[in-house]
C-alpha cells in the first residue's frame, strides 16, 4: 500500500492579474541543478483561457517553501483558429543536454457539437530562456486512425534511446455532454518528431460508472514501470498501475492512499497526478476540486 503524506496546498490563482484570474491546473515538476524544483502550471486567464506559468519551491524532506510569486506566462494560447486557441495547459517538461527544455502540452479548441477538442503540442525553451516557442503550428499528435476525437494530457519518458509518450484519448464520444470513453495509449519516437503509436490503448477504463482515464504519470524504477493517473467515476480519484514492460499494465488502483481528513481544497477530490523523485524522494504535485479551480497541492510518499 503506497501511503501518501500531505504536505499541504501550495498554490492557486487569484486575481494577481489578468493571466492569473483563477485556477492552476496541471502541476507540472522540473528539478533543476541547483535543488530547486520547479512547478509549471496552467492557470486561466479572464476569458478562461489557460496558459502556462511556473513557480520555483524549496523542497527538502516533507518541508516545502515558496520562492516568489509566479513566473510567466511561458506560453500562452495560440492566435486565432491556432489547434491552441483556446488554451495550452501544462503537462510534461523535459530537460535537454544543452539545459534546453522542451515542453509537451495540451492545446484547446472550443467545439460546437461537442465541447471542446484537445490535441498534443510541443514547444522548446532554449538554456536560459523563460519562454517557450511553439516547435510548429500544428499539433505534434493529432487526430489519426488510432485516436478520431481527442488527444491530451501527455507524460513524456526517456528510455533505452527513444522517447514514449502516454497521453489520453476519446475511443467514443456520445451523444451528452460527456459521454465518452477515455483512455490512455502510448505513441514512441527515435527523433521526438515521427510518432509510432500502439494499436492497442495501454489502459482501459473498467466500465460500469468509469468512463474516464487522464494525466498519466510514468516513472521507472529497476525492476517495475509505475503509473499514476486519475480515474473519473464521474467524480476523480487517483488510480495506479504497473508493468514488467511498459507496454502491458496491470491495475492496481486501491493501492494509493491518503491517510487522513482531506483539506478543504481537495474537498474530497484528488486528481490530475504528477509523480516525481526529488533528492531521493519521491512526491506528488496534485489538483483538487474543479479542474484546478482550487490550486495544486504537494505530497510525500512515506510507505510502498
Amino acid at each position: 500500500m503506497q501511503r501518501w503524506r500531505r504536505l499541504g496546498h501550495v498554490y492557486v490563482a487569484s486575481g494577481e492579474s489578468d493571466w492569473l484570474t483563477s485556477h492552476a491546473g496541471y502541476p507540472t515538476p522540473l528539478s533543476l541543478p541547483d535543488g530547486r524544483l520547479r512547478v509549471f502550471f496552467s492557470p486561466r486567464d479572464s476569458r478562461g483561457r489557460s496558459s502556462i506559468f511556473s513557480m520555483d519551491l524549496l523542497l527538502d524532506g516533507a518541508h516545502f517553501e515558496r520562492l516568489g510569486p509566479p513566473a510567466g506566462p511561458w506560453l500562452e494560447p495560440g492566435p486565432r483558429g491556432a489547434f491552441d486557441d483556446a488554451g495550452a495547459s501544462s503537462s510534461c517538461i523535459l530537460a535537454e543536454p544543452d539545459g534546453g527544455l522542451t515542453c509537451y502540452y495540451l492545446g484547446w479548441e472550443l467545439g460546437v457539437s461537442i465541447p471542446f477538442r484537445t490535441t498534443i503540442g510541443m514547444a522548446r525553451a532554449a538554456p536560459g530562456e523563460s519562454r517557450f516557442t511553439r516547435a510548429s503550428p500544428v499539433p505534434l499528435l493529432d487526430r489519426s486512425a488510432e485516436d478520431p476525437f481527442v488527444l491530451g494530457y501527455p507524460w513524456a519518458l526517456r528510455d533505452q534511446g527513444k522517447i514514449s509518450i502516454w497521453y489520453g484519448t476519446h475511443l467514443s464520444w456520445g451523444e451528452q455532454w460527456m459521454a465518452t470513453d477515455h483512455v490512455i495509449r502510448r505513441a514512441t519516437s527515435c527523433d521526438g518528431l515521427s510518432w509510432r503509436r500502439d494499436l492497442q490503448p495501454a489502459l482501459f477504463t473498467s466500465g460500469s460508472e468509469e468512463f474516464a482515464l487522464s494525466r498519466p504519470s510514468v516513472l521507472r524504477d529497476a525492476d517495475l514501470w509505475r503509473m499514476w493517473y486519475c480515474r473519473r467515476l464521474p467524480i476523480y480519484e487517483l488510480g495506479y498501475a504497473t508493468s514488467a514492460d511498459g507496454i502491458t499494465w496491470q491495475r492496481e488502483d486501491f493501492e494509493v492512499a491518503f491517510p487522513g481528513a482531506s483539506p478543504e481544497w481537495e474537498a474530497g477530490v484528488r486528481t490530475y497526478p504528477a509523480v516525481f523523485d526529488h533528492a531521493g524522494r519521491r512526491y506528488m504535485l496534485y489538483n483538487g476540486t474543479g479542474y484546478g479551480r482550487s490550486g495544486f497541492g504537494l505530497a510525500m510518499l512515506e510507505r510502498d
